[in-house]
């Protein structure tokens, strides 16, 4: 499974998993993954973030 901000693995039993209204689910490796896609940040910007 990946982190759907930063594109890094998540190991089995770890992360947190974040599901919208519209049933969107988002998986987080971190909680600051999770605080920097809520606030629609962008992750090309951030050079720790894999951008593929």
């Amino acid at each position: 499974m990946k982190c759907s901000f930063c594109k890094s693995g998540i190991r089995r039993g770890t992360g947190m998993m974040y599901a919208k209204v519209d049933g969107t689910v988002y998986n987080f490796c971190s909680g600051r993954c999770m605080d920097y896609t809520l606030s629609k940040k962008d992750p090309r910007k951030f050079k720790w973030a894999q951008n593929g």
